[in-house]
């Protein structure tokens, strides 16, 4: 892009990263604040970090997100990956399968989180964790699917046509050759799909049960009473921890080998 066409283009870039990350930094800061209240600096201290981890509720609440999104990150995968199989050839409502596929990146996440409780409630389904999973594997396997099908495209069928020649039927052609090329977009949507999952909020409000509180409905709830540095040490863990789980998926999808 030309600067002089586009005059002030930088400083406008700038602008909006400054936007976005300076409440994030903050948030990361006032953490570490020793002070009760969130807003007022006195000295930098560890102290809120070790209060959450003696937390019995926040242990509670990270260790079912943790399970949530093993579970849904997991099924999303396996069913992402199918999906991709199914459409690396051309047929007949292929665009529409694919639309279809990618409709929970569309959809505004109230609805889906609505639509998800009327639906479970309708069908006699428990509210609860093996309803969090349901309904976050349906909205997790366009994440997962999306790397996936990028390095599908990736891969030449020189492989497959090669193992075939060599006698390999189609179960070990995919397990000795598709499969080691395809990994890294699995892993990479994986990951991706567990961290979408990690950090949901809506559809977790909508269907958790007694005793399935995940972080984010937990960090919800304890607003209410007020913003501490005991909020912000949780929302600094999850933004970390998310950070990481999205570079690695980044990484993983670039992996040529």
């Amino acid at each position: 892009m030309n600067p002089t066409r586009f005059p002030l283009t930088r400083e406008i870039a700038v602008l909006v990263l400054i936007y976005l990350y300076v409440p994030v930094i903050v948030l990361i800061a006032y953490s570490f604040n020793a002070n009760r209240t969130a807003t007022v600096w006195t000295h930098a201290s560890f102290d809120w970090y070790v209060r959450i981890v003696e937390n019995p509720s926040i242990r509670a609440a990270a260790a079912n997100s943790i399970v949530l999104a093993i579970a849904a990150a997991t099924a999303a995968t396996i069913l992402a990956l199918m999906a991709a199989l199914a459409t690396r050839r051309s047929f007949f409502g292929r665009g529409a399968s694919e639309t279809i596929l990618n409709m929970p990146l569309i959809l505004p996440e109230i609805v889906v989180a609505v639509a998800t409780l009327l639906l479970f409630v309708s069908l006699g389904i428990k509210l609860g964790l093996g309803a969090m999973v349901l309904a976050h594997t349906a909205f997790c396997i366009p994440f997962a699917y999306l790397p996936i099908r990028a390095r599908l495209q990736g891969i030449a069928g020189t492989y497959e046509e090669a193992a075939q020649d060599l006698y390999a039927n189609r179960f070990r052609t995919f397990r000795r050759v598709t499969m080691p090329l395809l990994w890294p977009g699995v892993m990479a949507g994986f990951t991706l799909a567990f961290v979408t999952s990690l950090d949901d909020f809506l559809t977790s409000f909508f269907l958790a049960g007694p005793g399935t509180t995940t972080l984010p409905v937990y960090i919800f709830s304890a607003i209410r009473a007020g913003i501490t540095p005991e909020i912000n040490a949780i929302s600094a863990v999850m933004l970390i921890v998310s950070v990481l789980l999205v570079s690695l998926s980044f990484f993983l999808g670039r992996l040529r080998r």
